[in-house]
């Protein structure tokens, strides 16, 4: 990536200067760098016709790292001064100790770029994007009588980074954010339940706020809504699930794609520790983790480390080949990295985390799969969830999902969970569908406190013996 391509940052501290105390900081060490990042967002919120909120943040600070085998010493500032740095060389230090460590080789370069470095917070006027989410909301009431509330928001936000290391290398990227949100509540016969849609990525606001656009995710949110107002109690037991495309492969992300990050199997707490190269799911069955996707909010040019993003398989035809890596765990398990350190901030140190992650489509027809469910459920949306890292044994919640009996749809279900473990539900999938899609661009990721945005996607798929816990016997 060319340095000409990037507003270099404008501060007090002299690059010269920086350098030399961060070479200081980790003489002896087997890795380290100088992260710098800015960051402006703005985000406006309309609920119920009135400005709820209407917030605009910016931050700007550094982080440095100085890392030695498995210890790793970190220290931030807000102060963009030679002081400061100098201060945070001292506490870096802390775990190099005596040193001993050979410098680890720069990431490779890369020119490549995914994204515009616009700011999408100029796109539109703060008065226009006022009237877009008092228009949605006009919009949505017009389509139904039963809309009783009505939440609209939109969000823009642009990072610049820097990370410097102390050879001498230096990557910069500016990353672009924006996302459209709907959320509706109808109410019938004094039944009130809820719908919401949206996404975004990483581009301008423009495409957001074209009536096209919004009009087809306020329309999506009131559908979920209405089909929620007729839900019937969800069965419960262990049966066969059909999972819908797109979004639905936050259960893959949560499930088995965090089992998957190389601290998590290096320290062998993943319930996929010592499994590389056996057979970890179904004939079929490739999953990868791809941060060169364009334009998607998961995706980066460089990584937090500075580390090209890659796109990673990570199991192939049903056999685990890979994990996600940063730097270090990749240097402790004799690896290369894959682009997959990130942090939330420059407050915070880099971990291995997922990008884009995805399953490939197979061959079998969306209908037929649903028409070869015999007694199941049939889940197109979902809510939130939880994971253990440990056994890979995950809680979903079901925003859309459907009774099937005999290969028939029938009537919504309300308050369906789906219960199981990653590795077991892997083997069980018994259908994949050749309509594999991504998420519209609203996933975010947590982990050991840090969030960061994400993308998932998959076909549709069946999965046997699932335990669906529900309000009916």
């Amino acid at each position: 990536m060319t340095d000409a391509a990037f507003r270099p940052f404008e501060t007090s501290l002299d690059p010269d200067v920086a350098l030399r105390v961060l070479r200081e900081a980790v003489a002896g060490a087997d890795d380290g760098e100088l992260f710098l990042e800015r960051r402006r967002s703005e985000s406006l919120l309309l609920d119920d016709g009135r400005i709820k909120t209407a917030n605009y943040d910016a931050s700007e600070g550094f982080g440095l790292r100085a890392v030695r085998g498995e210890t790793a010493g970190y220290a931030h500032s807000t102060e963009l001064s030679e002081a400061a740095l100098r201060r945070a060389a001292t506490t870096a230090r802390l775990a190099v100790g005596d040193g001993g460590g050979v410098l680890a080789e720069a990431p490779g370069a890369t020119n490549r770029r995914l994204y515009s470095d616009e700011n999408p917070m100029d796109a539109a006027a703060f008065g226009v994007k006022i009237e877009t989410l008092r228009e949605i909301d006009a919009y949505v009431r017009a389509l139904d009588p039963r809309v009783v509330q009505v939440s609209a928001s939109l969000a823009a936000s642009i990072q610049e980074v820097e990370i410097l290391r102390p050879e001498g290398h230096r990557v910069r990227d500016v990353r672009p954010m924006t996302r459209l949100n709907v959320s509706i509540i109808v109410e019938q016969d004094g039944r009130r339940e809820s719908g919401s849609a949206g996404g975004g990525g990483r581009y301008g606001l423009a495409s957001l706020m074209g009536a096209e656009h919004w009009q087809g995710v306020a329309r999506e949110a009131l559908r979920v809504a209405v089909v929620n107002l007729d839900a019937e109690p969800a069965p419960a037991g262990v049966m066969d699930v059909v999972l819908g495309p797109g979004w639905p492969g936050i259960l893959l992300h949560e499930a088995v794609g965090h089992g998957l990050e190389g601290d998590f199997n290096r320290k062998k707490s993943s319930a996929f520790a010592g499994l590389m190269g056996q057979r970890v799911a179904a004939p079929g069955v490739t999953v990868l983790d791809d941060g060169t996707i364009p334009d998607r909010r998961g995706s980066l040019t460089v990584d937090d480390e500075g580390t090209p993003s890659h796109k990673t398989t990570l199991i192939e035809d049903g056999i685990l080949v890979g994990f996600m890596q940063d730097r270090q765990n990749a240097r402790l398990m004799g690896v290369e990295a894959t682009g997959n350190g990130r942090r939330e901030s420059y407050a915070h140190i880099p971990m291995p985390r997922m990008t884009n992650t995805y399953m490939l489509g197979g061959d079998a027809a969306p209908r037929e799969i649903v028409a070869d469910l015999k007694d199941g459920i049939y889940a197109v949306g979902f809510g939130g969830g939880q994971v253990d890292i440990t056994n890979g044994k995950f809680v979903f919640s079901c925003t859309e999902a459907y009774r099937v009996k005999n290969g028939k749809v029938g009537a919504p279900v309300k308050g369906a969970t789906l219960i199981g473990d990653g590795p077991t539900a892997m083997q069980q999938i018994r259908a994949i569908g050749n309509d594999m899609a991504l998420d519209p661009g609203m996933g975010n990721c947590g982990k050991a406190g840090q969030w960061v945005p994400v993308g998932v996607g998959q076909p549709t798929l069946m999965i046997g013996g699932l335990t669906v816990g529900g309000s009916a016997a």
